[in-house]
């Protein structure tokens, strides 16, 4: 089984692998994200997958800041209803949140709409990918490397490079990776938690061939669009 992790960032998007041969891919186009989605057997990627249509909150988003606990319940934004996805503007995309939910969409959503739009689009024309591309958060799988906590923000110095020790003690090459990746691209191309993200995302990927997965909630819910309204993690493995 091919696994891999992605995470959006500002070049477009950065994917990961642990398999037999690792490696790390800068994915700049919608061409080369879809190439990716058709070549992997199993792909964790940290963008929200199913949209509500009038609700603002999705019951997987909600669960999840449960168990990420209050002080980081702000890394989980909620995404646009399916009616805003497609708005043309924040303006608009905000009204068409408003008036279905009574609540506005926040810009760290808005921000990221262009990447869901995509995935959207990937998922609803072709069913097969539904069984391959699996939406995850990085906090949830670091969370469980880490026995059950968090140990800082990534933001701060101390965090991050608590987040890499956790996924160099199961995959060693992920430091060189980490420091090729940085010496490779600028940071306004891939930041520094882009590049741990999308290594706990693949670690995931590839340990879920032989743990099993694992979901937020238990049983998912569907959108109207047929796609799934979950987070994916594995089991805690220490």
């Amino acid at each position: 089984m091919k696994t891999a992790g992605i995470d959006g960032c500002k070049a477009g998007w950065i994917l990961i692998t642990f398999d037999k041969e690792p490696g790390y891919y800068v994915l700049r186009s919608d061409e080369e994200l879809k190439t990716a989605f058709e070549e992997y057997d199993r792909i964790f990627i940290d963008m929200p997958i199913g949209l509500e249509d009038e609700r603002y909150t999705r019951e997987c988003d909600r669960l999840l800041r449960e168990k990420l606990g209050s002080e980081y319940a702000s890394s989980v934004f909620s995404p646009p209803i399916r009616p805003a996805l497609n708005a043309p503007s924040y303006v608009e995309a905000n009204m068409q949140s408003y008036d279905y939910t009574e609540k506005k969409l926040t810009v760290q959503a808005w921000n990221i709409t262009p990447k869901i739009r995509t995935i959207d689009r990937f998922l609803s024309e072709n069913e097969s990918l539904r069984t391959s591309v699996f939406e995850s958060h990085p906090e949830l799988l670091f969370m469980n490397l880490n026995g059950g906590m968090i140990y800082q923000k990534k933001k701060t110095k101390k965090g991050l490079r608590h987040r890499l020790g956790l996924v160099t003690e199961k995959e060693e090459i992920a430091a060189d990776f980490f420091r090729d990746i940085k010496e490779e691209f600028r940071r306004n191309e891939v930041a520094e938690d882009d590049i741990v993200d999308s290594m706990v995302l693949a670690l995931s990927a590839k340990q879920s061939a032989d743990s099993g997965i694992q979901t937020l909630p238990e049983d998912p819910p569907h959108d109207s669009k047929g796609l799934p309204m979950a987070i994916h993690y594995v089991p805690q493995v220490r």
